[in-house]
């Protein structure tokens, strides 16, 4: 047997995750059986178990997680994979395990120099930002504005942005000025004086792309007195849509075929560290709804990582 975090209903992660003791995956001929050292939590699996993104009784119960790393525990005769290969698991489902199944497409061979935290905590926020800046074909012509430009996806939205030849303006609390700088961007908070901040940025460069990632109104609103609504990407102001703004979540073939074609290249760039996603903390089965509440409750710079132990 072994474990896994499930929630048999919606609500406070302190209150409705358990775990589980399930019977270790058996692969078809083009599954693997994944042995999980790390998976990354999202904001996403917070929305999902508490309920935010809907309640359907016929899909309890849940069990978060949508990306993880560790060694093949079995592998289908056509999978590709043998026992023994490092992986990263991306697209995952359930992933918050001991171990996780998975269609062999979803699975990719861990560059030798990631570890299994970082490599698990990437994917996710990583084609989410180059979809991003795919859909908005930045350039080095660009000036981009980046709201949330410390969280996991934003700093990898400044990252690719800097790479690709752009001037990024970014926003973030002061206490995370410095690493906004260290990335190549230029900070400013959030907040009050917002506006009269970009500007201040700015100077004489024009704001020609902004990426969204916190989906507040005050981003959203500043953002429409800067650029047009077509120029603002996001992936979080639902709300907004009516204002013109185009939301990228994984859903259209456009941004599907995004993420497809980062994977690798992501996998790559983390191994050879021109890009990573800095580790808030880690957690296991003992503290996970103590994780979930600090991710819905605040905007740690990094990602929270499970590890079972």
């Amino acid at each position: 047997m072994a474990k896994k975090i499930i929630a048999a209903a919606y609500g406070d992660p302190t209150e409705v995750l358990e775990v589980a003791d399930v019977r270790v995956p058996t692969p078809g001929r083009d599954q693997v059986v994944v042995q999980v050292r790390a998976a990354g939590l999202n904001p996403f699996d917070v929305k999902v178990v508490s309920g935010v993104m809907g309640r359907n009784s016929d899909k309890l119960p849940i069990s978060p997680g949508a990306e993880a790393a560790g060694v093949v525990h079995a592998a289908g005769t056509d999978s590709g994979f043998v026992a023994g290969d490092e992986v990263v698991v991306y697209p995952a489902t359930a992933a918050l395990a001991e171990y996780v199944l998975s269609p062999a497409a979803n699975v990719h061979f861990k560059p030798a120099g990631l570890g299994f935290a970082e490599a698990a905590s990437l994917l996710l926020a990583g084609v989410t930002a180059v979809d991003t800046l795919a859909t908005l074909r930045v350039s080095s012509d660009d000036v981009v504005l980046v709201h949330g430009g410390a969280g996991a996806v934003g700093s990898i939205v400044v990252t690719e942005a800097l790479a690709a030849g752009a001037t990024v303006i970014a926003t973030a609390s002061p206490r995370n000025h410095e690493h906004l700088r260290e990335l190549g961007a230029i900070p400013v908070a959030y907040g009050v004086g917002l506006a009269a901040a970009i500007d201040e940025a700015r100077g004489e460069q024009r704001i020609t792309a902004v990426v969204d990632t916190v989906g507040t109104d005050e981003a959203i609103d500043v953002s429409l007195e800067l650029v047009a609504p077509h120029r603002i990407v996001s992936i979080a102001a639902w709300g907004r849509v009516d204002d013109g703004i185009v939301i990228v979540d994984g859903s259209s073939e456009q941004s599907r075929h995004h993420r497809r074609e980062a994977v690798e290249p992501l996998l790559a760039d983390a191994a050879a560290g021109r890009i990573g996603v800095e580790i808030a903390r880690t957690f296991s089965f003992d503290d996970a709804g103590e994780a979930f509440t600090e991710l819905a409750g605040s905007h740690p710079r990094g990602k929270l990582v499970f590890e079972p132990k």
